[in-house]
């Protein structure tokens, strides 16, 4: 004996009322149907996870919202390999890693982006000027208008998020 079938959940109604939309919307600013397209279902993977759909009142700035931050970070990661990518260009022969090697290091690297994302701006600048740009707490501390000492946790914070956000570094 067949059941009736079961009326639609909330994310199957929304899914089914804005997943064109969504596609639509992030194609035109993209120009890239795959990449759109996986930004859509990661989208609408988000708000399952998160919350109840019957929740969201303006379900397409909602939608529209959560597709952009996930652009912005699919941007940002490729920024990151482009400029390690780019750095490895200029490296000796000697120096270019593996393919093995370089999938790690890029995975470890965005893992290290979001960690610092998590920070409050002044932490997340003080930790890239230290280790990006070599400067030292006093000259930190001068371009971020605060105390060697508030530098000194900043950095204290934002490296002990970093060494913990790669596992591998974590666990050796």
């Amino acid at each position: 004996m067949l059941s009736a079938p079961s009326p639609p959940s909330d994310f199957q109604a929304l899914y089914a009322e804005h997943h064109g939309w969504l596609l639509r919307w992030l194609k035109r600013r993209l120009h890239d149907a795959g990449l759109a397209g996986d930004l859509a279902q990661d989208t609408f993977i988000k708000v399952l996870v998160a919350r109840s759909s019957a929740a969201i009142i303006q379900p397409r700035p909602f939608l529209a919202t959560i597709a952009s931050r996930l652009l912005a970070n699919h941007c940002r990661r490729e920024e990151l390999e482009r400029a390690y990518l780019d750095a490895l260009l200029h490296a000796p022969q000697a120096c270019v890693p593996s393919p093995e090697t370089l999938s790690i290091v890029l995975e470890a690297l965005q893992l290290v982006d979001r960690a610092l994302n998590r920070l409050p701006g002044k932490a997340k600048a003080a930790f890239l000027l230290a280790h990006l740009d070599g400067m030292s707490y006093a000259e930190i501390a001068a371009e971020l208008d605060t105390t060697t000492h508030s530098v000194k946790k900043y950095l204290s914070k934002a490296n002990l998020l970093c060494f913990f956000a790669v596992p591998d570094f974590a666990t050796a």
